[in-house]
């Protein structure tokens, strides 16, 4: 895909990640809605690169619907859908997990990119094609023992992306997620800043996920996960097959994923 002249919507967009990534776009000749909660956040985005601030909770599917329809009754489409919108809850002990925080992160990160995804498909697929991108986290491939709900949540993304792009691909439609290890965004928090500044441990910026996100956009690829770590170069994560039955019968029938046995 060729940037210069397309649409993209950026939910999470008024800071970290999302802020980072609109502002690369723009800067590539993008046209920018921004999508979040937070109204005054996302004005300021949208005004400091000339695009289009929207209020909606991602969590909401009537009003992620209607955003994607508002999105393309002002600019005209949604070419490249960023699903990024995402929250944690630092919770490692499940038995101290109560119900409303248990849907609240379920509904921001799985649903939100569930009704996204969705509602990309309806409009890239009248608009000959596009290109869908998910924040998941190195904790969607990865165990992550201190909030094992979030790490659910970015684990069911990846199986998300992974399991609609083939289906995706006959629509001219892409679908890859971008998987940043430690981030500083608002996600982090102050205390958790310190204790890696304690360790002495890297934390990358939000521009360097939003350079990931624009080869997840142009590259052609799909159904990829890019793991993005301090130090190094983006770069898809090579998920191994699994063994498959060991019979004479199943052999040269054995699904995607799935490796003869």
């Amino acid at each position: 895909m060729q940037l210069e002249g397309k649409v993209a919507l950026v939910t999470g967009g008024a800071s970290g990640i999302g802020k980072a990534t609109a502002a690369r776009l723009a800067a590539d000749g993008v046209a920018l809605f921004v999508v979040d909660v937070d109204a005054t956040g996302a004005a300021e985005v949208a005004s400091s690169i000339g695009g289009v601030a929207h209020v909606a909770d991602v969590g909401d599917p009537e009003q992620v619907d209607a955003t994607f329809a508002r999105c393309v009754e002002e600019l005209g489409g949604v070419d490249i859908a960023f699903l990024n919108a995402g929250i944690a809850i630092g919770i490692s002990d499940l038995t101290t997990l109560d119900e409303p925080t248990y849907r609240r992160i379920m509904r921001v990160n799985l649903d939100g990119v569930v009704y996204g995804v969705r509602a990309a498909i309806d409009v890239m697929r009248a608009r000959g094609g596009g290109a869908i991108v998910a924040t998941a986290s190195l904790a969607g491939i990865i165990p992550f023992p201190p909030d094992p709900v979030y790490d659910a949540t970015k684990h069911a993304v990846v199986g998300l992306i992974r399991s609609v792009a083939p289906t995706l691909a006959p629509l001219g439609i892409t679908a890859n997620c971008v998987n940043p290890g430690m981030t500083d965004t608002n996600i982090m928090g102050d205390d958790a800043r310190k204790v890696y500044a304690e360790l002495d441990f890297p934390l990358m910026e939000p521009s360097q996920i939003a350079d990931a996100v624009v080869v997840a956009v142009t590259s052609g690829a799909t159904g990829q996960c890019y793991v993005c770590q301090p130090g190094r170069e983006h770069t898809p994560y090579r998920f191994h097959d699994v063994p498959g039955p060991r019979t004479e019968s199943a052999r040269g029938r054995v699904p995607p994923g799935v490796r003869d046995g």
